[in-house]
């Protein structure tokens, strides 16, 4: 990825499309999570990948949509401690592991998950 370059351009679409089935893959297989997830995964699965492809430079299709992100209004619905921010990020960190990418892209991916993860705990 040279500076010039978003997360977005680097990767495309297919890369980031992948890591979002691989990460609700993860989220299946988590007792913790898949109880917050209705039974069918795919509205959120495509929700999440607008949205990541917008936070990481691409179509701002998910703002179009659902206007702005709101994370934490959004999840405030669900109880978030330190134990259920680990599973998630678990889950996004393993789906990262899936797919190939540039050591840079994946540490900026990592870094910006992390961050997302801590602000979202709210017990």
């Amino acid at each position: 990825m040279n500076s010039q370059q978003s997360i977005y351009e680097a990767l495309g679409e297919e890369k980031i499309k992948s890591i979002v089935h691989n990460f609700y893959r993860n989220v299946e297989n988590s007792d913790g999570l898949r109880k917050l997830y209705p039974e069918d995964l795919a509205p959120a699965e495509e929700r999440l990948f607008l949205f990541l492809i917008h936070v990481f430079g691409g179509p701002h299709t998910y703002l179009e949509q659902r206007g702005h992100p709101m994370l934490r209004k959004r999840h405030f619905q669900w109880p978030i401690d330190s134990e259920m921010r680990n599973s998630w990020l678990n889950c996004m960190l393993s789906a990262l592991d899936k797919v190939e990418m540039e050591t840079e892209i994946k540490e900026a991916m990592q870094g910006y998950f992390v961050k997302v993860a801590n602000h979202m705990i709210n017990q």
